[in-house]
C-alpha cells in the first residue's frame, strides 16, 4: 500500500508526456523534436525479450534459448500506440507476427514501418537521429531473421497472398529478410540529400530522379573530382556512397544470380521450368525490346503463379525474384530508343503487362486498356486508333500511381499530421518502380503523337503543352500560382489559378486548377470541380516546372468539353474572350435544397433492401437509395446494407447543446439567420465568412461529441445483428455519409462529406456516425455550398453501412 501511494504521488509531479485518447498532432509533432535530439530517441533502456514472453535486464539471461536483446519504447510511445494506434521507433525482432500484419487496421503497423523507412532516410534517422549509435538498440540480424520468419507465416495463407499481393510484394523491399536492398531509392535519396547540402548538384539529382540510367554514374564522377575542394567531407563522402550504390545498380546483370532463389522451388513446379527456359532465353538475346518482352511476361507468369506453389518459401523465393526481375527491367528501360510510335507501343504493352506482374496493375485493367487495343507488330491503324492506344497507354501510369495511393493513403495522412515530409512517401515510391519508366515511355510517345497529330493545346507557349489533357471545362482569369512543394497548409483565395503538383486534401474553392497528380476524371478534386464550373486539367510534371517562372502572372485559363487547354497572358485575351466575362457575372444564382418532400419521421435503421431510387431525398440520399434499388435487383450481386435515415439525424438535433440553453438544431438555425441578417445589412462577405466558419467549428465539434439515444443505440445493433448476421464489433463496415443535396441538378456535393473505411471496433462505429453526421458543418463543406444553396441548414446527413 505504501509503494501504490508513493506511486501515485510521484506521478502527480513528475512531467510525463501523456498521450491521452485526444493526443493532438501538435504534441506529437513537438515530442518527435525531442527524440530527435535525444541519444536514445524513442526508447529508454535495452532488455532481453524472451521466448515465455518475460522481458529482463540485460545481464540477465533467458530461462530457455531463443530470446533477442533489443530496445523497449518509451512509456509515451506505447501509450500512443494505444490512444492512437502510431507506432515510433518500431524493432520487429520479438514483435508478434500477427500484431504486425494488423488485421484490424488494414495492416497499418507494417505500412507505417514502412514510411517511418522512409523517414529515416531522407530525414537524417529521423526520430533516430541521435538514437543510431545507441548501441545494442537492435541487430541487423535479428531484424533479418524476424523478417523471414514474419514472411514464412504470412505467405502460408494463399488467401492472404492473393487478397495483398500487392501490399506484400512492396514491403519486402522495405522489411529486412535476409540480405535484401533497395538501391534504386538509396541512390534517389543519397542524389537528393548531396542537393540539399550542395546546390550546384541540383541538375544531377534531376536526371538521377527523371531519367536514370547508367551514364549517372561518369557523370557523378565528374562533378566530385571538379567540385571536391569545395564541398565539405561529409558532402564527399555522401558521393562516395552514391557512387557504389551507382556501381551496384547498374552492374551487369547475370541471370545465373537468380539460381539461389530457384532452388527454393519445388522442381516440379510449372513456374520453375518457366524460369529456366527464360534464363536460357534472356541470357542469349541481343535485343532490348525482346528483353523486355521476356521479363514483362515472366513478371507476369510469376504473379499467376506465386500461389500455386504450396510452400512459402517457395512463395517468398518467387516474390524476391519478381523484385529481382523488375529491378533488370528498370535498368533495360533506361537504355530502350524506340525507333518509332510502334516500337513505343509494342513496349508499352509489355510495360502494362510486366506491371500487372508487379502488382501495380490488376489483369483487368491491363486487359481492359492496351492489352485489348494493341497487338503486337501491328502497323495499319487509323489516327482515331492512335489516339484511343494513346489514352489507353496512359491510364496505365494513372492505375498504378491509384494503386500505390490507395494503399498508403491513410496511413500517409495520419503522419502527415504531426510530420509533413510523410507527403514525399507515395511519389517516392511510385519513382523507384517500374512506374517511372512507364511513365517516360508515355511522355515520349506523347511528344511523338503531337509531332504527326498537334494538338490545340496552348499553355503560355511551353513545349510539353501537348502532354496536357483537360479534365473539367470551364473558363476563368486570374492570378496564377504554381505550388510544387507541400500544399496542405496553404491558404488559398478563391480568385486565383492554382497549378498543383499534389492539392492538399481539404482543397477550397479557387478559380481553377491543373495537377500533375490528379488526373481520375472521378476523384473528388474533380467532382468538386465540376460543381462550379472550374477548369481543371492534369499536366506533365516538366510543365509545373516551366509554368514556375510565370506564377504571379494574371493568366486566362480555359478547358474545353473535349479536353484542349488554353492559358495564356491576360492581356493576350481575343474580344470574344472578354465577353465570356462580362456575361459571367450572370447566372450565380443560389438554389434551394428541397425540403417539400423529405420524411423525418422516419426514426428507424433500415435494412437496405427496403429503399429504393424512389427514395432519394426522401428518407435518404442517392447513395444509399440507388444501392438498394440495385439490390433489389440483382439479390446476389449486391451488398447487404443498413441506412440510418435522415430522420434520425434530425431526431439527435432535437437534444439540447452543451454549453447553450438550446437545442442542436435551434442553435444552426440562428447562426444561419445571423449570417443572413450581416448580409442584408451590408457586411463584407469576408466578415460573414469569419463569422459562420467560427460558430460552424463549435457546430462540428458538438455533433462529433453528440450523446447517441438509447432507442438508437438498441436499434442499430438489433438491425446489424439482423442483416449482417454477426454483432458489431466482429466485421468490417464502410459508413458513407449520404446527404440530402448530393444529387440535385445544379449540385453533386459529391466529396465534401465523409466516408469511414473498415471500421471494426463497436465503439469506433458509433463514434464514426458521430464524424459523419457532423462532415457536413465542416469549413471546406460550407465553402463549397454557399455560394449555392439559399437554405443550408436543411442540409441532412443519412448514413449507408456496408
Amino acid at each position: 500500500m505504501f509503494f501504490e501511494k508513493c506511486l501515485v504521488i510521484w506521478m502527480l509531479f513528475v512531467p510525463v508526456f501523456s498521450f491521452a485518447q485526444d493526443v493532438t498532432d501538435e504534441e506529437i509533432g513537438k515530442r518527435i523534436a525531442v527524440y530527435k535530439s535525444d541519444i536514445r530517441g524513442p526508447y529508454k533502456e535495452i532488455r532481453w525479450y524472451c521466448p515465455d514472453g518475460s522481458i529482463i535486464p540485460p545481464k540477465e539471461r533467458c530461462p530457455e534459448p531463443g530470446g533477442v536483446q533489443r530496445a523497449r519504447a518509451k512509456d509515451e510511445v506505447l501509450r500512443l500506440a494505444d490512444a492512437r494506434h502510431i507506432f515510433l521507433g518500431q524493432i520487429l525482432a520479438a514483435t508478434p507476427f500477427d500484431a504486425f500484419w494488423d488485421t484490424a487496421h488494414h495492416a497499418s503497423r507494417l505500412k507505417q514501418y514502412q514510411l517511418e523507412k522512409y523517414l529515416k532516410t531522407i530525414d537524417n534517422g529521423w526520430i533516430l537521429r541521435k538514437a543510431q549509435y545507441y548501441r545494442g538498440a537492435y541487430q541487423n540480424e535479428d531484424e533479418e531473421q524476424w523478417g523471414l520468419s514474419f514472411y514464412h507465416w504470412l505467405l502460408a495463407d494463399q488467401n492472404v497472398l492473393a487478397n495483398h499481393f500487392f501490399l506484400i510484394r512492396e514491403s519486402l523491399k522495405d522489411v529486412p529478410h535476409a540480405g535484401d536492398n533497395n538501391l534504386k531509392q538509396q541512390i534517389r535519396l543519397l542524389s537528393k540529400e548531396i542537393a540539399d547540402a550542395y546546390e550546384p548538384f541540383t541538375d544531377i539529382r534531376v536526371k538521377i530522379h527523371g531519367q536514370p540510367d547508367a551514364t549517372d554514374i561518369k557523370q557523378v564522377k565528374e562533378f566530385r573530382e571538379k567540385h571536391k575542394a569545395l564541398v565539405a567531407s561529409e558532402v564527399l563522402a555522401k558521393m562516395d556512397e552514391l557512387l557504389l550504390a551507382m556501381e551496384k545498380q547498374y552492374q551487369p546483370f547475370h541471370i545465373q544470380s537468380i539460381n539461389t532463389y530457384l532452388a527454393q522451388l519445388p522442381a516440379e513446379a510449372p513456374i520453375a521450368g518457366k524460369l529456366k527456359e527464360f534464363q536460357k532465353s534472356y541470357a542469349t538475346s541481343q535485343n532490348i525490346l525482346h528483353k523486355v518482352r521476356e521479363l514483362s511476361v515472366m513478371l507476369y507468369a510469376i504473379r499467376t503463379s506465386v500461389t500455386q506453389v504450396d510452400h512459402p518459401r517457395a512463395r517468398l523465393a518467387l516474390l524476391d525474384i519478381s523484385i529481382i526481375l523488375e529491378d533488370v527491367l528498370f535498368k533495360e528501360m533506361a537504355g530502350f530508343s524506340p525507333g518509332n510510335l510502334q516500337a513505343q507501343f509494342d513496349a508499352l504493352y509489355f510495360l502494362g503487362q510486366a506491371s500487372v506482374g508487379c502488382g501495380y496493375l490488376q489483369a483487368w485493367e491491363w486487359n481492359a486498356s492496351i492489352a485489348s487495343l494493341q497487338k503486337e507488330g501491328q502497323s495499319d491503324v487509323t489516327q482515331a486508333e492512335l489516339v484511343k492506344r494513346f489514352e489507353a497507354c496512359r491510364s496505365l501510369t494513372e492505375w498504378g500511381v491509384g494503386m500505390f495511393s490507395a494503399t498508403y493513403e491513410e496511413t500517409v495522412h495520419l503522419f502527415a499530421g504531426f510530420e509533413p515530409l510523410a507527403q514525399g512517401f507515395v511519389d517516392e515510391k511510385v519513382r523507384a518502380s517500374l512506374l517511372l519508366q512507364v511513365g517516360l515511355l508515355v511522355e515520349r510517345l506523347a511528344q511523338d503523337m503531337a509531332r504527326v497529330m498537334p494538338t490545340r493545346n496552348y499553355l503560355m507557349e511551353l513545349s510539353g503543352a501537348a502532354s496536357a489533357r483537360g479534365l473539367n471545362p470551364g473558363y476563368t482569369k486570374g492570378e496564377l500560382v504554381v505550388v510544387s512543394g507541400n500544399a496542405e497548409k496553404m491558404l488559398l483565395d478563391k480568385n486565383k489559378i492554382y497549378v498543383f503538383h499534389k492539392p492538399p486534401s481539404d482543397l477550397k474553392p479557387v478559380a481553377g486548377i491543373a495537377t500533375v497528380s490528379e488526373g481520375n476524371p472521378v476523384s473528388h478534386i474533380q467532382l468538386l470541380a465540376r460543381n462550379l464550373g472550374i477548369p481543371n486539367a492534369v499536366i506533365p510534371l516538366q510543365t509545373l516546372e516551366e509554368l514556375k517562372k510565370h506564377s504571379g502572372q494574371s493568366v486566362f485559363y480555359a478547358v474545353s468539353t473535349k479536353g484542349v487547354i488554353v492559358m495564356k497572358p491576360e492581356q493576350q485575351m481575343t474580344a470574344e474572350e472578354r465577353a465570356l466575362f462580362e456575361r459571367k457575372t450572370r447566372d450565380e444564382k443560389k438554389i434551394a435544397v428541397p425540403t417539400q418532400k423529405i420524411n423525418l419521421n422516419e426514426k428507424s435503421v433500415l435494412n437496405m433492401r427496403k429503399v429504393n431510387a424512389a427514395s432519394s431525398g426522401i428518407v435518404c440520399g442517392p447513395k444509399a437509395a440507388n444501392l438498394g434499388q440495385l439490390k433489389q435487383i440483382f439479390p446476389d450481386n449486391v451488398v447487404e446494407g443498413l441506412v440510418i435515415p435522415f430522420g434520425i439525424f434530425r431526431e439527435h438535433l432535437n437534444q439540447q447543446m452543451p454549453g447553450t440553453t438550446v437545442s442542436y438544431w435551434q442553435y444552426l438555425n440562428s447562426l444561419y439567420a445571423e449570417a443572413a441578417r450581416l448580409y442584408q445589412q451590408g457586411a463584407p462577405e469576408a466578415q460573414v465568412e469569419q463569422y459562420m466558419l467560427k460558430e460552424l467549428k463549435v457546430v462540428h465539434q458538438a455533433i462529433k461529441q453528440i450523446p447517441l439515444t438509447a432507442a438508437f443505440v438498441a436499434d442499430l445493433r438489433n438491425m446489424f445483428q439482423t442483416v449482417f448476421k454477426t454483432d458489431m464489433g466482429t466485421i468490417a463496415v464502410f459508413l458513407r455519409s449520404d446527404t440530402n443535396m448530393e444529387d440535385l441538378k445544379e449540385f453533386t456535393g459529391a466529396g465534401l462529406n465523409l466516408t469511414l473505411f473498415n471500421v471494426v471496433q463497436e465503439e469506433l462505429i458509433w463514434q464514426g456516425i458521430r464524424d459523419v453526421w457532423a462532415s457536413p458543418f465542416t469549413e471546406r463543406s460550407y465553402k463549397w455550398r454557399q455560394r449555392y444553396l439559399t437554405n443550408p441548414e436543411n442540409v441532412f446527413p443519412s448514413i449507408l453501412i456496408i
